[in-house]
């Protein structure tokens, strides 16, 4: 039986496992929001990054990318790979896959996804809500192993639009991080 994944950050544009089908399409009442703390990719524990997590929202679309994986062998690497990528996402759902804003049954059931809870006693690494400037300046200034937040943001911005989504906090947020950068004197495309 296959095997289906849903990405909604850096899975999007890499996935790092092998899959027989990628779909572009959307999840139902969730949003993506900066929330989750990254101290093992895009920051330290020291000083963390914030990544993308998804969290419940009536009647919002969360767009992304669904990966078939059949092969019995693919599966059991891409959950191996998923769960050290994935590490501090605390939570996996099942959830609904759609390709068409008209339709009303999905095109696939029982997706999983990762998720990074609010949970505090499960979920460590959780930062929430902060002001647009308070969350860019985060990101202006995070780095870890896996490179600097800022181009994790700029990647999901860019295979947002190549999938035809806009996704108003990520553009928000991308224009909010790109005026920090100009004002202290960095040129960014």
């Amino acid at each position: 039986m296959a095997m289906w994944v849903f990405g909604y950050g850096s899975l999007i544009w890499k996935a790092g496992f092998n899959y027989d089908e990628r779909l572009v399409g959307f999840i139902k009442d969730y949003r993506r929001v900066f929330y989750q703390g990254s101290t093992d990719h895009r920051g330290t524990p020291q000083f963390p990054g914030r990544t993308v997590t998804i969290e419940p929202a009536k009647g919002e679309l969360c767009w992304g990318a669904a990966y078939k994986i059949t092969r019995n062998e693919d599966q059991i690497t891409a959950l191996e790979h998923l769960e050290v990528r994935e590490k501090q996402y605390d939570k996996k759902a099942y959830v609904d896959f759609f390709t068409d804003l008209t339709d009303s049954t999905p095109v696939i059931s029982n997706v999983m996804v990762y998720i990074a809870s609010a949970d505090k006693n499960l979920n460590n690494n959780y930062l929430g809500p902060a002001s647009l400037e308070e969350i860019a300046i985060q990101i202006v200034r995070a780095e870890g192993p896996s490179g600097q937040n800022r181009e994790y943001l700029f990647k999901l911005e860019s295979a947002l639009n190549q999938i035809g989504c806009e996704d108003k906090h990520v553009t928000d947020l991308a224009n909010e991080v790109r005026r920090i950068l100009l004002l202290q004197g960095e040129f960014i495309v």
